[in-house]
C-alpha cells in the first residue's frame, strides 16, 4: 500500500507538465492576445504602444520559450504577475479561493448527505413509489442544463417573488447591517448558488447508489445475515452500506474537480466571487498567468481527487492490496 500511494504521489509530476503544456498550448490557439485586447479599448491608439506591450508581457518570444520561462517561475512556486493589474497570481487567486471553497465544500457535503440515502432508500424500496419518485428525479436532474436551472431560479425567487438575492456573495451595505443580520445576508446569498451547484450532481450520485446497492443486497452473505435473525437495520446499515460505499467513494474523489471545475459557470451566473468566475474573466481577457495559476489548481484538485479515491477505496475494501 505504501509503495503504492508513493508511485501514485510521484505520478502526479508529470501529468501535471503534460497538462501544463497542453493548457499553454490550448490557451494561446484563441485568437487575439492581450496587448491587442488592450488596445481595442482605446480609440486612436499608436501601433507601436501595441508593440511595446507585447514586448511587455514577453508575448514577442516564441511559444516554447514563453512556456519555458513560465515553467522555470512555476517549479518555485512563482506563477508570475496578473496582465490585468501586475498583482502576483497567487494573490490573486488567494483572494478568490475562500468563496470557492465555501461554495463547492458546501455542495459536496450536502451532495453526498442527501443522495446516498436516496439511493439506498430506492434500492431497499426498489420499484414501488419512492424508487419511481427518486427515478423521476434523476431524470429530471440529468435533462435540465445548469445553466437553465439557475436562471429559472433566478427568475422565480428573485425578480418574481424577490424573496432571494440572485447576485454577489453578500450585500453591497453589508457593513451597516447589525452583527445579527449579516449571517442572514451570507445565507440568503448562498441558497441560490449551493442549489443548482448541488442539483446538477444529485441525480448521478443517487443512481449509482442505487446500482451499486441493489448489487450488495443480492449477495448471498446478506441473505446469510438474514438468515441469522439479525434485523434489517443491521444488515442494510452494518453489512450492505460499507460495501455498497466502495464505488461511491470513488465518486466523491472525482467529483471534487469537477465541483470546483463546474463552479465557473454557476459562479459566472450569480456573479459569485470565487476562482471560477476568475477563470472565467482571465479567459476572455486573454490573461494568460491567472488562466494557467487557475488550470494547474484544477488539474491539481483532479490528481487529488483520483488519490483520494484510491484510498477511500483501499480503506473500505480488505480485499484491495495494491501492493
Amino acid at each position: 500500500m505504501r509503495k503504492f500511494l508513493i508511485r501514485r504521489l510521484l505520478m502526479m509530476v508529470p501529468l501535471l507538465l503534460g497538462i501544463s503544456i497542453l493548457s499553454f498550448l490550448i490557451m494561446h490557439l484563441a485568437p487575439g492576445d492581450p496587448a491587442t485586447l488592450n488596445a481595442a479599448m482605446r480609440s486612436n491608439i499608436d501601433p507601436s504602444y501595441i508593440e511595446k506591450l507585447q514586448v511587455f508581457y514577453g508575448l514577442k518570444d516564441p511559444l516554447y520559450l514563453q512556456y519555458w520561462h513560465w515553467l522555470e517561475r512555476f517549479c518555485t512556486f512563482d506563477f508570475g504577475d496578473s496582465f490585468r493589474d501586475s498583482r502576483p497570481v497567487l494573490i490573486v487567486i488567494a483572494e478568490r479561493i475562500p468563496a470557492t471553497v465555501y461554495l463547492s465544500g458546501l455542495s459536496l457535503i450536502l451532495l453526498f448527505v442527501i443522495a446516498v440515502p436516496l439511493g439506498v432508500g430506492a434500492a431497499y424500496y426498489q420499484n414501488r413509489f419512492f424508487d419511481r419518485f427518486v427515478s423521476v428525479f434523476t431524470f429530471v436532474g440529468y435533462s435540465a442544463p445548469h445553466y437553465w436551472v439557475a436562471l429559472m431560479l433566478m427568475l422565480l425567487f428573485g425578480v418574481n417573488w424577490g424573496i432571494l438575492p440572485i447576485s454577489g456573495m453578500a450585500d453591497t451595505n453589508l457593513d451597516y447591517l447589525p452583527w445579527y443580520s449579516r449571517g442572514g445576508d451570507y445565507l440568503a446569498h448562498l441558497i441560490l448558488p449551493l442549489a443548482v451547484t448541488t442539483y446538477g450532481s444529485l441525480a448521478s450520485v443517487s443512481r449509482y447508489a442505487r446500482t451499486s446497492m441493489l448489487e450488495v443486497i443480492r449477495q448471498d452473505y446478506i441473505r446469510t445475515a438474514r438468515a441469522k435473525g439479525l434485523s434489517e437495520f443491521q444488515v442494510i446499515f452494518n453489512h450492505a452500506l460499507r460495501n455498497a460505499l466502495i464505488p461511491i467513494v470513488t465518486l466523491f474523489g472525482l467529483f471534487l474537480p469537477s465541483v470546483l471545475g463546474g463552479a465557473v459557470i454557476i459562479e459566472t451566473i450569480f456573479s459569485w466571487p470565487g476562482m471560477g468566475r476568475l477563470f472565467w474573466e482571465s479567459i476572455v481577457s486573454h490573461n494568460y498567468p491567472v488562466v494557467m495559476g487557475v488550470g494547474i489548481i484544477l488539474a491539481f484538485f483532479t490528481l487529488l481527487g483520483n488519490f483520494l479515491a484510491d484510498i477511500g477505496y483501499a480503506l473500505l475494501d480488505p480485499r484491495v492490496r495494491y501492493d
